[in-house]
């Protein structure tokens, strides 16, 4: 029998464009970042003055930049748990329906991937002002005002929570329509309560997608720019917001690159947490 002795040849094709733009666009500019992080002195002059450890020493015992990474997970993680509550339903009920307007459905969710996180930002600052929906709603069930939610930290969850559902929805409702559903039936004929089902059959059997809709929610929150700008306002404090006022405001280029860097370690760090502490939970339920 012919042996394929094109067959590594073939793969290193395949992969060589990936390979290529993640190389160039990802480790290049990461490598630059790093290196940005270390410069000592004036990058836009050229005024090099060797590299130094100075301005991490300077970011991680400042207590203002403390906190606002503080700040920053906390919003990530309750955008990320907000995000999964709601869309559990949301996908379970896609992924089982058989209705004729399945489709409709389908584009009620992927329509606001359509539009940009600050056109959509600026739609809850209209919901959340003084006269908006919100506003209008709690005043008709006799609260006084509501404006106070404007340039709030709920402001900035709830914004943040409509950005990441329909990648959440999405990414749970396609594992959920892998599990057969005659794994469910069985567990039901056996006795146990549709609660008892899904939380000891449906849950680890969707738990690549737990995993997947997790990180990639708490990556999107970490990241987020437009919302809590938008939503905070100019004292609310997030990372990516942190790291544009350096490099544009201050002109400190070194410091921003050095925020930039510590986001991108504490979310990878935080993300692999995220991932052992879901697994080992997905291995308990399992064991049960």
């Amino acid at each position: 029998m012919a042996v394929n002795n094109r067959s590594p040849l073939t793969a290193a094709g395949l992969l060589g464009p990936a390979l290529a733009v993640t190389v160039i666009f990802l480790v290049i500019p990461l490598i630059l970042l790093t290196g940005l992080s270390l410069y000592k002195g004036t990058p836009l002059d050229n005024d090099f003055e060797g590299i130094t450890l100075g301005h991490y020493a300077a970011v991680l015992t400042d207590g203002f930049y403390m906190g606002t990474l503080w700040n920053t997970v906390k919003i990530a993680a309750g955008t990320t748990a907000l995000a999964l509550v709601f869309a559990f339903p949301t996908a379970q009920f896609l992924a089982r329906s058989r209705s004729r307007f399945k489709s409709l459905f389908w584009l009620a969710i992927i329509l606001p991937l359509f539009v940009g996180n600050a056109v959509r930002a600026l739609g809850w600052m209209l919901a959340f002002s003084k006269g908006g929906v919100v506003d209008s709603l709690a005043s008709q069930v006799g609260v006084h005002s509501a404006d106070h939610l404007m340039y709030s930290t709920a402001a900035v969850l709830v914004g943040g929570t409509a950005v990441n559902l329909p990648y959440v929805i999405l990414t749970l409702q396609s594992v959920i329509e892998q599990i057969d559903p005659s794994i469910e039936e069985a567990s039901r004929s056996l006795g146990a309560a549709p609660f008892r089902t899904w939380w000891l059959v449906t849950l680890p059997l969707m738990a690549p997608g737990l995993l997947a809709a997790s990180t990639l929610s708490f990556i999107l929150a970490m990241n987020a720019y437009a919302t809590p700008v938008l939503l905070g306002g100019p004292r609310f404090r997030m990372m990516a917001p942190a790291i544009a006022d350096e490099i544009i405001v201050e002109n400190n280029w070194p410091v921003g690159a050095v925020l930039a860097v510590v986001l991108i370690v504490v979310t990878l760090a935080l993300t692999a947490l995220l991932n052992g502490v879901v697994q080992r939970r997905v291995r308990r339920l399992a064991a049960a």
